[in-house]
């Protein structure tokens, strides 16, 4: 069983679909894409009780977690404390781990006290504003003002005026911007360099480091605009080498792995590492307790190996005994997204030439069957995955399927992967 409905679980339900060891496979809530896959289950990821009776009515012996929101609810311990369900390995981290990304001061408090290189920092509350306020003054700009708690992926700021990182934080902590996110607010140093993510996955005994992948965050072209969940990515990326990722995993990937042994914190799924390429040297901005969407799209088609096998080994604690084995092409996604999105945006717009697209994958992130139809169901609707020798060919690839499909209002940006074609270090 697959929890999750967003593009990043179509990604999964692709890729698991073609396994050897797969018999059946259910998604809840799924959308439209997964739909191809598997069976859609009208169900929240977040009803535990409701996911209980599914398992164990259904004979489900693996259950994978997509997104955080389940994991941070503690899912996972959630079956470990029931009797009829402790045997049935749960992909995600318990509860403890997924702090690492429910909470933002617990996540750089574990980097600081196990060596991994990130920015300096301090941590707020309300009670302690005006210490917050003279801290931003000694601190060069831009600032980078961040939301303990969840906060949808918009729970970041970087104000690069004093005055208005100033307004920011008596927003968030005065005035709740961000709700209970924003109770507490990490202020850190601004990082220089260019970003990328790493991931890992790990049994909580040995790990597997999957390809790396950058993404584009900002909804216009030329990284302008808000924030979105993600509008394309690219991997492998040029800028992270294998000298590069040999960097990530002996100071970043081991002493991760090492420090949730030393802490006492199981761990098993996946690691998110939000990166910072600073002249050579990696340095961590964040964790996530999950794969990132759009970022699974790219990785996923780049694993050659059966996924459910290694999920199936690490719910055994047995990941070392599998191999990884990865293709050298590049994979670039572009993601069409509703007009208005990041902002208001409208449901339900009918989906056209889906059945034309010859050029890419598609994953299904904000859609639903209606009738015949296929209709839009979220801010981003779709992610067009292409694989090619080189990245200008997976980039005509996902161009020509996000040119082939259509609904009133679509937008995709048509810069995606064009700072790096013809990056030089």
């Amino acid at each position: 069983m697959l929890l999750g409905s967003g593009g990043r679980e179509h990604a999964f339900a692709w890729k698991l679909s073609q396994s050897k060891l797969l018999t059946k496979l259910f998604i809840a809530p799924g959308n439209a894409g997964t739909a191809m896959h598997g069976e859609n289950v009208n169900m929240s990821a977040t009803d535990f009780p409701a996911i209980k009776d599914f398992v164990l009515s259904n004979n489900i012996t693996l259950v994978i977690v997509g997104p955080e929101d389940p994991l941070v609810k503690g899912v996972h311990d959630f079956f470990l404390a029931d009797e009829q369900l402790k045997h049935i390995p749960v992909i995600g981290p318990q509860k403890q781990g997924a702090q690492l990304e429910g909470s933002k001061d617990f996540s750089k408090q574990f980097m600081f006290r196990h060596g991994v290189p990130t920015a300096a920092y301090r941590t707020f509350t309300k009670e302690t504003l005006n210490e917050g306020l003279a801290f931003l003054e000694t601190l060069q700009p831009p600032y980078v003002l961040k939301a303990d708690g969840l906060a949808a992926g918009k729970g970041v700021v970087i104000p690069t005026t004093l005055e208005d990182a100033k307004a920011e934080l008596k927003a968030m902590l005065a005035d709740a911007k961000f709700g209970e996110a924003s109770s507490r607010v990490v202020i850190e140093e601004f990082l220089k360099g260019i970003e990328l993510s790493v991931f890992v996955f790990t049994d909580g005994v040995s790990y597997k480091i999957l390809p790396a992948a950058k993404d584009y965050k900002r909804i216009g072209e030329g990284d302008t605009g808000l924030n979105t969940g993600g509008m394309g990515a690219v991997s492998p990326v040029p800028f992270a080498d294998d000298a590069f990722i040999k960097k990530v995993e002996d100071r970043v990937v081991i002493p991760t792995i090492e420090g949730l042994k030393k802490d006492d914190i199981p761990y098993v799924g996946f690691i998110f590492i939000g990166l910072m390429n600073d002249n050579g040297d990696p340095k961590v901005i964040e964790y996530n307790c999950r794969m990132g969407d759009p970022e699974t799209e790219v990785v996923l088609p780049r694993i050659k190996s059966d996924l459910l096998e290694l999920f199936v080994a690490a719910g055994k604690k047995q990941l070392s005994s599998v191999s990884l084995e990865l293709d050298p092409r590049t994979a670039t996604t572009v993601m069409m997204v509703a007009g208005g999105y990041p902002g208001d945006y409208e449901k339900g717009k009918t989906i056209t030439g889906l059945d034309q697209v010859t050029t890419a994958t598609v994953f299904h992130a904000g859609t639903k069957a209606s009738g015949n139809e296929i209709v839009s169901n979220g801010g981003r609707v779709m992610a067009f995955t292409a694989l090619g020798n080189g990245m200008q060919e997976a980039l005509n690839g996902s161009f020509a399927a996000a040119t082939t499909v259509k609904f009133e209002g679509c937008y995709f940006r048509r810069d995606i992967g064009q700072d790096l074609l013809n990056w030089k270090s």
